[in-house]
């Protein structure tokens, strides 16, 4: 089983790869391929670059080329895996059409998850709340199927996970999740 991460800015979706991790999912992420690509072009590794740099590769490729490279790896592996950070539509699309393939989705309220970030300290994450709410607008939607829309790549999520609770309580969400994956 493949699982795919969307959600908004701060949401959780790094726990619920945690949450997999600890159930044996290998890990796939769109940011950390992206983070390596940042780094050989020598620009600063923030939320801008990220955008900047996830937009250009899939512009010249294709709008799945990124996720399309996780997937690869993901299946090669043979076991579970989750890739994280599916923020553009074409990604959604693309890994929709794999076989045992599911989509997730985790969202929370915003200033749960502003605070969030502030407290996680990555590098993409030193910003006003302004900036913080004008980078979620920026990627919460847009027509292009090679730029972020995570949006769209919520609304094709096969589930929804509020998180605005405890890590517990998150995790025994994704467990009745994947009970009921493991019955069908």
């Amino acid at each position: 089983m493949i699982i795919g991460i969307t959600g908004t800015l701060g949401a959780g979706k790094g726990t619920v790869v945690e949450i997999l991790k600890k159930k044996g999912f290998s890990h796939y992420s769109v940011r950390e391929f992206l983070i390596e690509e940042i780094k050989k072009r020598g620009l600063p590794v923030n939320r801008d670059s990220m955008v900047l740099v996830g937009n250009n590769i899939r512009r010249k490729n294709s709008p799945s080329y990124i996720v399309e490279k996780l997937y690869e790896k993901a299946k090669n592996y043979g076991g579970d895996s989750v890739i994280e950070s599916i923020r553009a539509i074409g990604e959604a699309q693309a890994l929709r059409k794999k076989e045992n393939f599911y989509l997730f989705s985790v969202d929370a309220d915003i200033e749960k998850r502003y605070d969030r970030i502030k407290k996680r300290k990555l590098n993409s994450d030193f910003v006003s709340y302004e900036k913080f709410i004008e980078d979620e607008k920026r990627e919460m939607k847009n027509t292009d199927p090679s730029k972020q829309s995570l949006l769209d790549c919520i609304k094709l999520a096969d589930f929804k996970l509020e998180n605005n609770g405890t890590i517990s309580e998150l995790e025994k969400k994704v467990d009745k999740i994947l009970a009921n994956l493991e019955i069908k």
